[in-house]
């Protein structure tokens, strides 16, 4: 892949903790200027497509647009020129590729929260080494919708959920969700807008609902992958 003139180096803390505890928080990641005018062609993509929210429709209808890099110029460039390139090529290796691109939205009256799950259960990518990159375009909290963690939950590998993975629980927007042992070790991860959190494929993390009511919860997801996964 090719990336601008920027280049974000990862320390070797910043490394060992992301292969430690299967996530990396990374501030300001993209500029104010930028994120206004990525958030605008974001969001103009968004209303474009969907409805208000639907407390009876699923979490595909109400919270997810995929394929994003095709609707927005901005985003494309971002996903196969910026800076989370270099995270990418740090974490995965040298030769990789973009795998999936979507705008996870919570806007304000979304109330459903998303269970503990896996990226990787979305279709189970080998080697298993991909990484998900949400980069925020709100301030995220607790109070919104941010993620929440359970840090080194990735070390445990892959969670079989083959049996919730047919073609039609796909296009329905297949809910993954398990029961976890360890819930009490779930941290919050607070993001401040411009900022981006980078999960381990096997990392469990869910969210819960946006409480806010005057707040949207909007995220940028994009995942990267080795290229012969």
């Amino acid at each position: 892949m090719r990336h601008g003139d920027s280049v974000l180096k990862l320390t070797e803390e910043q490394q060992g903790h992301f292969f430690e505890k299967g996530f990396l928080a990374l501030k300001g990641v993209l500029a104010e200027v930028h994120l206004a005018k990525l958030s605008a062609e974001c969001m103009s993509a968004w209303v474009a497509d969907k409805d208000e929210f639907d407390p009876q429709a699923t979490w595909l209808q109400n919270s997810l647009l995929p394929d994003i890099h095709h609707r927005s110029r901005l985003v494309c460039q971002y996903y196969f020129k910026g800076v989370l390139v270099d995270v990418a090529e740090q974490l995965v290796g040298p030769n990789i590729k973009g795998a999936t691109s979507q705008l996870t939205f919570k806007l304000r009256g979304n109330t459903k929260p998303f269970g503990w799950h896996q990226d990787n259960g979305y279709g189970q990518l080998d080697p298993a080494n991909a990484i998900s990159t949400l980069t925020a375009l709100d301030d995220a909290d607790v109070e919104n919708g941010c993620l929440w963690v359970i840090p080194g939950s990735h070390r445990a590998g892959q969670i079989d959920v083959s049996d919730r993975l047919s073609v039609n629980s796909k296009v329905a927007g297949a809910d993954l969700s398990v029961n976890v042992d360890r819930e009490a070790d779930a941290i919050p991860v607070p993001l401040i807008a411009g900022d981006a959190v980078v999960l381990h494929c096997h990392l469990l993390h869910r969210s819960e609902g946006n409480l806010s009511e005057d707040r949207d919860r909007r995220i940028l997801f994009l995942r990267y992958a080795d290229a012969d996964a």
